[in-house]
């Protein structure tokens, strides 16, 4: 199922052609998010299948061009941009971390539809880009407050990779925190790829901290979640993370996430009606033995169908006119019907606890008053 990423020189890649569309999927082959990479192409694929199967978008047949974003985000830049600036693309999609958002949007927004699925820090303006996934106010903030009214937490200490995302994060789960009548009490930034966490460990033990919230990304939280048990933690404070999905949980094992939360827009173990009926579709695509669909790959397959939902809506491919027709924009998906607030998909946000192999689910969190 997984490929590699495409390495043809640009005067080889295809270019479009009248009876089909062709969207670049920026998903992670490589590095820390490579875990959950085959799910991403998977759910995608998915979506772009069903889509033809209906007739296409604007008539036209969808087709997937893979490109790795799990790469150092200036080459992902490069790539996507060539590829849109050779006609190759009409569009991108996909997972990826927000310093790859950060690479890409500037080049690529003005000119193709650029819809983006990862959680992540809030704020995001540039003209042509959608967000189909979580951030914090929506998520981090009400599930911080659960926790502070059921469990007393009150002392936080934040374990995040060292890059925009996290940062940024962190930055309002301290307001959060105070909101909750806590605080943060310790933070850590690692480099992508860490596998040592000895000394924060030792910071989080210092701290006494009641919560620790993790702002890592894929096998690195993996390998958090193995020491900080090994260590003992676990029976001292609870963990909670807003990017942790089923594959992650799977790789860290059940000895390894006692008392551990994580709070997402979707949960493989919903009982809901447009859950069922995704997997039911995903498992005869793919096979009972498919990577299970978590939030973070099952986003790629909302990726693809808003930006399919806004092509249609506009009638056409221009990002100005796309702009001007997405308030209106609807779409049905694995998560429910879905619209756009601004530029954002506003949607349920559920929090779970991990229990064993799997998440239960615990809530439907409420938007903050703020918000609404």
């Amino acid at each position: 199922m997984h490929r590699p990423p495409l390495r043809l020189p640009a005067s080889e890649w295809f270019t479009a052609d009248e009876s089909s569309l062709s969207v670049a999927l920026v998903y992670p082959m490589q590095g820390p998010a490579g875990i959950f990479g085959p799910t991403c192409e998977a759910c995608a694929r998915l979506a772009v299948e069903e889509i033809n199967e209906a007739g296409g978008v604007l008539g036209k047949e969808l087709r997937l061009l893979e490109v790795d974003g799990g790469a150092d985000p200036q080459q992902v830049a490069d790539e996507v941009g060539a590829l849109v600036a050779t006609g190759a693309v009409q569009g991108v999609t996909g997972w990826h971390i927000s310093s790859v958002r950060q690479a890409v949007a500037p080049r690529v927004a003005h000119r193709v539809p650029y819809v983006y699925t990862a959680l992540y820090e809030g704020g995001e303006r540039t003209k042509g880009v959608y967000m189909t996934s979580e951030t914090p106010a929506w998520q981090l903030l009400p599930a911080m407050r659960l926790l502070a009214e059921a469990r007393g937490v009150r002392r936080w200490f934040i374990v995040g990779n060292n890059y925009v995302w996290p940062r940024s994060t962190a930055r309002a789960a301290r307001r959060y925190a105070r909101d909750c009548r806590g605080q943060v009490c310790g933070e850590a930034y690692l480099p992508l790829g860490t596998d040592d966490f000895t000394d924060v460990l030792r910071r989080i033990e210092r701290a006494d901290a009641d919560g620790v919230l993790m702002l890592l990304v894929g096998s690195d939280a993996v390998r958090f979640n193995r020491a900080f048990a090994t260590a003992g933690l676990d029976q001292r404070c609870l963990r909670l993370s807003t990017l942790m999905d089923e594959s992650m949980l799977l790789a860290s094992g059940p000895e390894a996430t006692a008392d551990l939360y994580s709070t997402a827009g979707f949960f493989a173990s919903l009982a809901d009606q447009n859950t069922m009926d995704f997997h039911g579709r995903y498992a005869g695509r793919f096979g009972m033995d498919a990577p299970v669909p978590g939030s973070l790959g099952e986003s790629c397959y909302e990726g693809v169908r808003l930006l399919a939902a806004l092509v249609e809506r506009a009638r056409t491919l221009d990002v100005a006119a796309i702009g001007a027709a997405a308030e209106n924009v609807a779409y049905e998906g694995p998560r429910g019907l879905l619209s756009l607030d601004g530029r954002h998909v506003r949607q349920r946000i559920y929090l779970a606890q991990a229990d064993g192999l799997g998440f239960n689910v615990l809530a439907q969190l409420r938007a903050p008053q703020e918000l609404l």
